[in-house]
């Protein structure tokens, strides 16, 4: 379509009918580059008008050797990573230069990722983040296997500022139990300092959930009367979506650290523990 629109141009220049300034402007081209079309025009007809670079390869094609290598570890390795993950160990361990975009082409190609149509959002309200780190820390379990059942299941606990979106404690324990968090809080005061409020679901170790709890008279668990020594307030969200931060976060490495541990032939909670710290 853009060639035969230049052949019209070309011939209303021809006829005189049309200036090459305002031909220029009609094609997005400077003066010297209709010149130099109307010449070829003049000597070839409408064939002087057909790009060169028709049916040619691009100049910034990967190398065929290139392209099998990427395949080949690809199968090897990375069968069922996503094409940014892949990417990313392409280039730190194996050394390829190439862009993440070439590597999704080439995994399309081979039929080990499909496109994904993007999911219509679903609209909530808009929680705004806190003002500067610490001020709020959003605190999960994510049970999963993390191990791909090299393993027992467990569970990871995460930490991430809700101000920043910046991971600040990721601690493997068997489940979620009061001792867990404790630890995995001790961790994250001794390299951030106390934040001011831990935000977090309605799990009984952050909240009394009996109508008439036996034994207490504060209505605080445990892990409640910690922080309230410590003046660490505890926050329980009302639904799943007001700590999507965090959730969307435990997706994202439900993907990517099960892979890595793999990867680095980790297969227990305590080598897990120390690659994290």
């Amino acid at each position: 379509n853009r060639e035969i629109t230049r052949l019209e141009i070309m011939q209303r220049l021809k006829e005189k009918r049309l200036r090459q300034k305002e031909a220029g402007n009609m094609l997005g081209l400077s003066v010297r580059q209709i010149k130099r079309l109307y010449q070829a025009f003049k000597r070839e007809g409408a064939k002087g008008l057909i790009s060169g670079r028709r049916g040619k390869a691009s100049h910034n094609r990967l190398a065929e050797q290139v392209v099998q290598q990427v395949v080949d570890l690809l199968y090897e390795r990375y069968r069922d990573f996503g094409p940014t993950l892949a990417h990313e160990k392409l280039v730190e361990v194996h050394g390829l230069k190439l862009s993440d975009e070439s590597v999704r082409k080439i995994m399309i190609t081979e039929g080990l990722w499909k496109p994904k149509r993007a999911k219509k959002p679903s609209v909530h309200q808009m929680r705004e983040r806190r003002a500067c780190f610490g001020e709020l820390v959003q605190i999960d379990g994510s049970d999963h296997d993390w191990f791909e059942r090299r393993a027992p299941r467990c569970t990871l606990l995460v930490y991430i500022d809700d101000a920043t979106g910046q991971l600040g404690e990721l601690w493997f324990v068997p489940e979620e139990t009061f001792f867990g968090y404790c630890e995995a809080s001790q961790h994250y005061f001794e390299r951030y300092g106390k934040p001011v409020a831990f935000y977090s679901d309605k799990h009984g170790i952050f909240r009394v959930n009996q109508p008439r709890p036996l034994g207490t008279t504060s209505g605080l668990t445990q892990f409640g009367r910690a922080m309230q020594e410590l003046d660490v307030q505890i926050i329980c969200a009302n639904t799943p979506q007001a700590k999507g931060r965090i959730e969307r976060a435990n997706q994202t490495l439900q993907d990517r650290l099960v892979k890595e541990l793999r990867l680095r032939g980790i297969s227990d909670i305590n080598r897990a523990n120390d690659f994290l710290t």
